[in-house]
């Protein structure tokens, strides 16, 4: 099958799923969690009022034909101001480009953030591999930084964007939704509460990939289309001739430009756990998955995870899976409906029971249980909280500390796909202690002329 015929299968199949995708299905917790992948308006994001002029932020969009526009506009129908946009790719910009006559137009992000003096934020929505470079120099100029997940592509780009983020005292945001969501904070007073005892495994799955993988890179290059600037979608990825199969959407499935299934959905669905259940830095990570390749990811994988214990808890273990893989249906469920879709529930299993994102199973169990007072502050919208921190407010909940973290985790779990090798992970330092070839992914040397 052409790399041609396989995009377009992943296509239909990603037109198919979206009318089916959700966290939960029937539960009750499904809404909310279906807010890392779906747009809402902007009134439930904290954009019901309006915003005043002096509240009001110069934006620019670096990335905007695809996840860049929708961000793009809650951020305008909040009453930010859309005031420069940067694409590559002039063609599958234009519609945006339209949509803001009054915004300047770039390709180039460097010589908008150079030019533009009047930016005070940018939202960054391109490809993995370029998010590190745009965001950090953004940082450097005193910018509020929204980027879209995963944040980068590496794991030492994650930890110096957290590191400049935090010297530069810029307000930040990763792209995961789904963070705010109130499900997120009832899964947390439930477990402070006992309502399962001490968690000792969690489950997390998704129906990713919806594009190729497992595929060699293409033979015959292509010819560069005029509204596409090659060189600078590029970027500091390996330099390879074009094709149109490393380009829109499909990107995700190249080891030089995406991070795969887990990089697409894990900080979505990783966020949560470590806000209910306070993780770090695992201790080991180790993978199984369909065959590899040196140039994309696989098919399917299994990643697990130990955390170790702290505060007199024990170590928990987290398990993910993707490309149609799932855990065991739940014992406790019964003859009840199958609620394990395509991207979740996550299943917490603690030594006195379990749970499908905030609600206990069996059902009987759940009706039974009296939920604990909402202790834990609720948020005004994943992009309320992002416009509040820009103005001085506490920082967002998925500022580039906690989403650094998280990222640094998932992208962890693609090295240990990629060597198919248990990894010993120490942490703060950045290194695998084990296998010392591997930490070669740990971060890769940048094209020439490209610098962090």
């Amino acid at each position: 099958m052409s790399h041609d015929q396989l995009r377009r299968r992943a296509m239909k199949k990603n037109e198919v799923d979206k009318s089916r995708r959700s966290f939960l299905g029937a539960t009750a917790a499904g809404a909310a969690a279906a807010a890392s992948f779906t747009i809402i308006p902007s009134s439930a994001l904290g954009g019901a009022g309006k915003t005043a002029p002096s509240d009001k932020l110069n934006i620019a969009g670096i990335g905007i034909g695809g996840r860049g526009k929708d961000n793009l506009r809650v951020m305008s129908e909040n009453g930010h101001n859309i005031v420069a946009l940067c694409d590559v790719d002039d063609k599958y910009a234009a519609p945006v480009y339209e949509k803001y006559p009054n915004a300047k137009r770039y390709r180039d992000f460097r010589i908008m953030l150079e030019k533009e003096k009047s930016i005070d934020a940018v939202m960054i929505a391109t490809p993995d591999h370029l998010h590190a470079p745009i965001a950090m120099m953004a940082i450097k100029m005193g910018k509020h930084v929204y980027c879209e997940k995963p944040l980068t592509y590496s794991i030492y780009e994650s930890r110096k964007l957290a590191e400049a983020a935090r010297e530069a005292g810029v307000a930040t945001q990763m792209g995961n939704v789904g963070q705010a969501g109130d499900f997120v904070r009832d899964i947390h007073e439930m477990i402070n509460d006992g309502a399962i005892g001490d968690v000792r495994e969690v489950h997390e799955w998704t129906d990713r990939p919806i594009w190729p993988q497992g595929m060699p890179h293409p033979k015959e290059p292509q010819p560069v289309p005029d509204h596409f600037d090659w060189d600078l979608w590029q970027g500091p990825a390996p330099e390879r001739p074009y094709h149109r199969s490393y380009t829109h959407f499909v990107w995700r499935g190249w080891l030089d430009y995406g991070a795969g299934a887990l990089g697409d959905i894990g900080c979505h669905r990783f966020a949560p756990i470590f806000m209910a259940l306070g993780l770090g830095h695992p201790t080991s990570v180790e993978a199984s998955s369909s065959p590899t390749n040196d140039a994309s990811y696989p098919l399917a994988s299994i990643v697990r995870y130990k955390f170790p214990g702290k505060n007199g808890k024990p170590g928990i273990t987290l398990h993910w899976y993707d490309g149609g893989l799932k855990p065991e249906r739940p014992e406790e469920m019964g003859d009840a409906p199958n609620p394990l879709g395509g991207n979740g529930p996550t299943i917490y299993v603690g030594d006195k029971g379990k749970m499908l994102n905030n609600k206990l199973i069996p059902e009987s169990r759940d009706l039974e249980y009296q939920r604990p007072p909402k202790t834990m502050p609720r948020s005004p919208g994943h992009y309320q909280e992002w416009f509040d921190a820009c103005r001085g407010g506490k920082p967002a909940g998925a500022n580039f500390d906690m989403s650094s973290l998280v990222t640094e985790v998932v992208l962890l779990g693609n090295i240990a796909i990629r060597t198919g090798k248990k990894l010993y992970w120490d942490g703060p330092n950045l290194t695998i202690t084990n296998i010392p070839e591997a930490n070669q992914y740990i971060h890769r040397e940048y094209r020439e002329g490209w610098t962090l």
